[in-house]
């Protein structure tokens, strides 16, 4: 191989390590400690919806490599709650209520990205039919710009579209 060839070589390799260290410092901190504390429930908790206000939003803008859905400016620094939740039968749903245009960006137990933006107006929600037991990190985003809204992140078995 020529001098040239593995030159180019050299520079498309560091690119690519450059370019994933770049997509590794936007993705979420879920390792930090949760800046509005935790939550700890158990299947069949009262009172059902448990309701956590927070400011949605933050200065980094949700990296959609995390998985379908994932957008809006959050906190990345930072998971705003983490959820220890001791599952049983009935599934868990975990949704914003906000005047404004929120996103929710959660890392489940199983280490999976799940993410909504409008599942009921502008208010996101993420189900989880069949709950694991474990923590939940997670993130409550502001859709368009990166201007803290307030906001109520609800935790319910029942499901609010009803």
């Amino acid at each position: 191989m020529n001098q040239g060839k593995r030159g180019l070589i050299g520079a498309l390799a560091g690119l690519m390590l450059a370019g994933a260290t770049a997509a590794q410092a936007t993705d979420p901190n879920w390792q930090a400690a949760p800046s509005y504390g935790s939550v700890n429930l158990s299947a069949g908790f009262m009172p059902d919806p448990h309701r956590v206000d927070l400011s949605a939003g933050g200065s980094t803008q949700v990296n959609s490599s995390l998985g379908s859905g994932c957008a809006g400016y959050i906190h990345a620094e930072a998971p705003d709650v983490d959820l220890y939740y001791t599952a049983g039968s009935l599934p868990l749903y975990i949704h914003v209520e906000s005047r404004t245009d929120t996103t929710l960006v959660i890392n489940a137990p199983d280490g999976r990205w799940y993410c909504n933006d409008d599942a009921n107006g502008l208010d996101p929600m993420v189900s989880f039919p069949k709950a694991q037991s474990g923590m939940y990190n997670i993130w409550v985003g502001v859709w368009g710009n990166s201007e803290l809204r307030d906001a109520t992140l609800n935790f319910t078995e029942i499901n609010p579209g009803r």
